[in-house]
């Protein structure tokens, strides 16, 4: 007969893993970049000759806004390459926020950028009358820009959505405030041509003020995520359901989330009987992560703490089943309640073993008598 010694009012585990990298979307947010630098620099060079030759600041003045998101592109490579670093020492969740740094500096980039042109076209409005005239192939390059631009921001936006990366949605939207500028410039060229110089700077004030709200936007998404807010009633309510679901799970509570980037940390206490062993809390803890990265996959990872239920049934001198998960075998401990003959645990033992001898997953069974205070 063995006696049995009654489990802690409660105990505590955790479970979690190391974030894992991801080459495949690394690669691919290298390639859009790439592609981005390429055409920034081929516009860049095209807008400069043309707006010289044909005698328009303008065209020139936007050569300088394109060379700028070649900057802005060397940057999001930079921290597209350090976002995608492994865990280490110093960052154990990850690079991730480098993303998010990088969106923050791209949305006050696009605001900037649209000041820059509210303020420009201000300055027309007061000064029309010494706007040089244009030559006609300004419209022509301003055109052909307009479109390379809006086609790259297109293609830019529809896989930094697929690959759910605010940096290079940011990036993409840089590219279509450059297209925006564009469309003024060949607003105000043509109006020139056309006799009607104010068009230009009404233009630029409409755009202005589009892209100072992106970029706000931008900044301020990135800045929200930066001081951990958490996410929506709707996300955590899926989340909760979902680790709710998973076996073994008698309550939650504390469920607190936070972005790192296009991914999610989640921390959780869930509550099981406060009878189970250990090693069964700890793989409760497991499932209920699992649950969490198969139903939710922008989740990177899934902390657990695993508290034991106050209100246990069965009362102190009750029977009941403790499993003990020990490597991939099972250990099986079968409780008998206060009260009940000591012969009959011997007995109860060895039918268990003979029945059990089957299941390749026990390795034992032990058959314990709770005795009762005396």
């Amino acid at each position: 007969m063995h006696q049995h010694t009654p489990a802690p009012a409660s105990t505590t585990s955790t479970t979690s893993s190391t974030p894992q990298l991801d080459p495949a979307r690394f690669r691919e947010g290298q390639r859009i970049t790439w592609i981005s630098v390429g055409v920034n620099l081929l516009l860049t060079a095209m807008q400069v000759v043309v707006g010289v030759v044909a005698h328009s600041m303008s065209l020139v003045a936007d050569a300088m806004h394109t060379l700028s998101d070649v900057v802005a592109d060397g940057f999001v490579l930079y921290a597209n390459r350090k976002g995608a670093e492994a865990a280490d020492a110093d960052h154990p969740y990850g690079h991730g926020r480098f993303e998010t740094a990088a969106s923050l500096v791209l949305g006050l980039l696009l605001f900037l950028t649209g000041a820059g042109i509210l303020i420009s076209a201000a300055g027309r409005l007061q000064d029309m009358a010494s706007l040089p005239p244009v030559g006609i192939a300004a419209i022509w390059a301003a055109v052909a820009t307009l479109i390379a631009k809006e086609g790259l921001f297109r293609y830019m936006l529809k896989v930094a959505e697929r690959l759910r990366s605010p940096m290079l949605v940011a990036n993409a939207w840089h590219a279509r405030a450059d297209a925006l500028s564009s469309l003024v410039v060949a607003a105000g060229i043509g109006g020139s041509l056309l006799g009607f110089p104010f068009a230009d700077a009404a233009a630029a004030i409409i755009v202005g003020g589009m892209i100072v709200k992106a970029g706000a936007g931008f900044a301020w998404e990135a800045l929200r995520e930066l001081i951990d807010t958490g996410l929506s009633a709707e996300e955590v309510a899926r989340i909760r359901a979902s680790i709710v679901a998973a076996p073994g799970v008698v309550g939650l509570h504390e469920l607190r989330t936070r972005r790192m980037a296009h991914q999610v940390l989640v921390d959780a206490h869930i509550q099981v009987d406060g009878r189970i062993s250990v090693s069964e809390g700890h793989r409760i803890a497991e499932t209920a992560r699992a649950h969490v990265l198969k139903d939710c996959p922008e989740v990177l990872d899934v902390l657990v703490h695993v508290d034991a239920e106050n209100d246990t049934a069965g009362g102190p001198l009750g029977g009941g089943i403790v499993l003990h998960y020990l490597g991939n075998r099972v250990e099986a401990e079968v409780v008998l309640p206060a009260g009940i003959d000591a012969a009959i645990a011997p007995s109860c033992q060895r039918r268990l073993s003979e029945r059990l001898v089957t299941e390749p997953w026990f390795s034992s069974v032990t058959v314990l008598l709770r005795v009762a205070p005396k």
